[in-house]
This record gives structure tokens, C-alpha cells and sequence, in this order.
């Protein structure tokens, strides 16, 4: 089971493969544009995603890896600020998560998630960022994320 759940994983993501525009919408802002592109590296193993976008949003790295056993995702993400975390991820081909609920490589003052939807044309992902504050079983919006293929 564990080279097929982990090849099945990998395949899984290929729908992200490609360049994005990305609109950021922030509670009271106006909408932040930037850019995202998604590719193989290290012969298919991983997908990473760099990001870019105008100030105060950070540019980014995240590199999903798949855990060999399982099929698990997990999301290394890295960026401009020298933030380093880590998210416990999934994805079924329709929904993405992104789940941040304990320390890592930066001190956990907030619980995160993400939530996206691909449209059923593939093309686009329409997104929301959550936080929770001290432990908390609230979550409240942070940000709207809306991903558009580009290629």
C-alpha cells in the first residue's frame, strides 16, 4: 500500500501544476494581486509553490511533501519574513486544507487553516485563511484567497 498511496498522492496534485494569479482580499483592504506558480521538483517528489505579491504580503516557498507510508500530505512553508512553519495538509483532488494547530519552527501564538475549493473546471480556487486565538474553538476569517490559472 505504501508506494501506491504515496504515488496516488503525487498524482493527486497535478491539478496545481501551472502559474496563477492570485487576489489576496483583506477584512477592510483592497484586493492584494500577486502571483503563484506551482512545479515538480526532484524528479516529481515534491511540489513546490512560490509566491510573490506587493507589500506587507510576504513572497513565499511551500514545498508539499507525501509521506511514503501513508499518503499524507504535509506543507513546508517558508517566507520573506523568515517565517518557517509547517502545515498538516489534504487534498482530494476538490478541496484543499491547510491545518496549523501546534509549534514548529516558529512559536504557535495563533492556530491557522485553510480552506480552498477548485472550481469544477479546474481553473480556479477560491480560498479562505482562519485563525483561532488562545486555544480557542472559534475560528474567524483572516483573509480570502482566490487562485486563477494563468497556464
Amino acid at each position: 500500500m505504501g508506494a501506491t498511496a504515496q504515488r496516488e498522492a503525487l498524482e493527486r496534485l497535478g491539478v496545481l501544476v501551472g502559474e496563477w494569479d492570485v487576489e489576496a482580499e483583506f477584512p477592510g483592504q483592497d484586493v492584494t494581486a500577486g502571483r503563484s506558480v506551482f512545479e515538480w521538483e526532484l524528479g516529481g517528489q515534491f511540489l513546490v509553490q512560490r509566491s510573490e505579491a506587493p507589500d506587507p504580503a510576504p513572497a513565499s516557498t511551500a514545498i508539499v511533501s507525501v509521506e511514503p507510508g501513508t499518503g499524507a500530505y504535509t506543507q513546508h512553508y517558508f517566507d520573506s519574513r523568515g517565517v518557517a512553519r509547517l502545515y498538516a495538509m489534504t487534498f482530494d483532488g476538490a478541496v484543499w486544507r491547510l491545518l496549523r494547530e501546534e509549534e514548529d519552527f516558529s512559536p504557535l501564538s495563533f492556530r491557522q487553516r485553510f480552506t480552498g475549493r477548485l472550481s469544477a473546471d479546474g481553473d480556479t480556487i477560491h480560498g479562505v485563511w482562519e485563525r483561532s486565538q488562545d486555544g480557542s474553538a472559534d475560528w474567524e476569517t483572516d483573509f480570502g484567497l482566490t487562485y486563477r490559472r494563468r497556464s
